[in-house]
């Protein structure tokens, strides 16, 4: 399928914008099981081992070390330029973060599609993998699938042209994350606070939605409950854990895509509005000099004609 490369039309980004719109409205309340969680949790709590129990203490720590500083969750940014840099059929290492922002939208879909198939994929594996103990092997499988949600929306950060790096962006992430496993009411609201993010947030906005961060966790591991229930049974886990880390990388890296879609369509079509002001501008501050230089030129009569001479 051959990608346009070709600048991107107002036309073009405003059906975007409307198929991410149509996105939003389209998702949907959790399954019921999904929102009974926090029931067969309070179950697993009391069979879970004390070593899944400090697991979950140390991805909570984890986390919060990357909303501060990246740490162990970053990603490094080449690879995703690498990508884009082929469909453009530019070489390897030739590409730079800021200039993804100019690159046509198609081009960028395109790898961001390429990313969520492979992460999926990976994940559907891994998820058979950590299902064959059970249990057991449920401690493992906790920080190898957050682990692999961050990196996937990450990857759609710089894909459209955000870099990770910047704090502002990792709360973002984190949201990315929420969002996807948030209910109805909780989708809505997150929507609302990302809403303008596009034009930055300040700096007392952004510690506030840090101190919420660890309730972003709590219910994103409150949604393993009911479906992690059943991965506890050894052998049977793989079926249940292949298709819950599928299902679960697959909605994260949606919401990655769609969001981070949505800011980069509202940048461009606001940067065409400010091109187009530009130009309206100049052409009204340039209308008075074409005009007199297209004007009649002549000189009046009494000015090129010399004064009549008096007679005797």
């Amino acid at each position: 399928m051959k990608i346009n490369t070709g600048e991107d039309t107002r036309n073009y980004l405003e059906d975007e914008l409307k198929a991410v719109l149509e996105w939003e409205e389209d998702q949907k309340d959790l399954w019921f099981w999904e929102k009974l969680g926090r029931i067969p949790f309070a179950i697993l709590d009391r069979i879970t081992p004390k070593q899944v129990h400090k697991v979950i203490g140390k991805v909570l720590d984890e986390m919060g070390a990357y909303i501060q500083n990246g740490g162990q969750y970053l990603i490094r940014k080449e690879p995703v330029l690498n990508k884009i840099a082929e469909q453009l059929g530019r070489p390897k290492g030739s590409l730079q973060l800021e200039e993804v922002a100019d690159i046509p939208l198609p081009v960028l879909n395109t790898v961001t599609e390429s990313i969520k198939t492979n992460h999926v994929r990976f994940a559907t594996y891994q998820g058979a993998s950590t299902g064959i103990g059970g249990i057991f092997t449920l401690a493992a499988d906790i920080p190898l699938l957050l682990g692999t949600s961050l990196k996937v929306i990450q990857e759609m950060a710089v894909a459209y042209g955000y870099n990770p790096l910047d704090k502002k962006e990792r709360i973002f992430i984190i949201q990315c994350l929420q969002f996807a496993s948030s209910d109805y009411v909780g989708k809505r609201s997150i929507l609302k606070n990302l809403s303008e993010y596009h034009h930055g947030v300040t700096e007392r906005e952004t510690i506030s939605q840090i101190r919420g961060w660890r309730e972003v966790f709590w219910n994103y591991r409150d949604n393993y409950g009911w479906k992690k229930l059943f991965q506890i049974i050894p052998i049977v886990g793989i079926l249940f854990g292949a298709w819950i880390n599928k299902s679960t990388i697959k909605e994260v890296a949606e919401a990655g895509q769609m969001l981070y879609r949505k800011r980069r369509i509202l940048e461009k079509l606001e940067k065409m509005d400010a091109t187009a002001q530009e130009q309206q501008t100049l052409t009204i501050s340039t209308e008075p000099t074409a005009e007199l230089a297209s004007g009649d030129n002549s000189t009046p009569n009494n000015q090129l004609e010399p004064p009549a001479t008096a007679t005797e």
